[in-house]
């Protein structure tokens, strides 16, 4: 999986800070981490690496939002989005892993981008959206999220055109993000790619940092109102376009 006698001495800056800021925004949003670190910590770790042991890290994170915010959750959307999610992650695995992956990243990187700034520019929510958005949402997202493991921003975007709170936006987004990556966790487990000393010590070495970005996100997020916490997601959202971009271009 890796050797970890060679890993780079910078690797013990660069992890505990990249997982403090990327939990930190989870903390705020309820999703981004993943598009935050792998990019980063890919410099130094392979990606076989660094999806399972961030799914372990997501989903530990989520259960913790979910737990402490469970009432805020919305049950009735996420009986809508999951099983079609589910149908998603299929469609991920049997389609999507045969499509050019940059071609992925630049369409959902756009896609992004331009949800992002019409939430930056139009921050109140003056119409709901239809609720038959919740299919094309959940297949999209579990697509994507079985392929970068970055269903996010989709959850995010059809949430914030159904939601009007920002505590029931978060909450519910990261109930979705904790069964997403509970799932992917199952597979990855099936597959082998977690059967591995190394990722469960990179967890439990990290998880301290997880803890302390996602409390330095909770406190960010009490003190936002709901047109700072839609223009907040609207940033995060350009900024895992960018991101995008910037792997595919690079």
């Amino acid at each position: 999986m890796i050797d970890v006698h060679n890993l780079s001495p910078w690797l013990l800056l660069f992890a505990p800070l990249t997982i403090v800021i990327a939990y930190t925004i989870f903390g705020i949003s309820g999703f981004g981490s993943t598009v935050i670190a792998v990019p980063i910590l890919a410099h130094f770790l392979p990606v076989t690496f660094l999806v399972p042991l961030m799914v372990l890290l997501d989903m530990s994170a989520a259960i913790l939002i979910g737990t402490k915010g469970r009432e805020h959750v919305s049950r009735t959307e996420i009986k809508r989005l999951v099983p079609v999610m589910f149908v998603g992650f299929v469609i991920g695995v049997t389609v999507l892993v045969k499509v050019d992956a940059d071609l992925l990243r630049v369409a959902l990187g756009v896609f992004a981008i331009c949800v992002g700034l019409h939430g930056i520019l139009n921050p109140v929510l003056t119409s709901t959206i239809s609720k038959w958005w919740s299919i094309p949402a959940g297949l999209v997202g579990g697509s994507i999220a079985t392929v970068f493991g970055a269903g996010g921003p989709i959850y995010a975007t059809y949430l914030g055109g159904r939601l009007h709170d920002k505590n029931e936006v978060r909450s519910t987004i990261s109930a979705l993000i904790s069964i997403s990556a509970f799932s992917r966790a199952v597979l990855y487990a099936i597959g082998g790619l977690l059967l591995h000393w190394t990722i469960f010590a990179g967890m439990a070495l990290l998880a301290p940092f997880v803890w302390l970005g996602l409390r330095m996100g909770s406190r960010i997020h009490v003190g936002l109102t709901q047109v700072q916490m839609k223009r907040v997601v609207g940033v995060l959202l350009v900024l895992t376009g960018a991101s995008l971009f910037v792997h595919v271009f690079k």
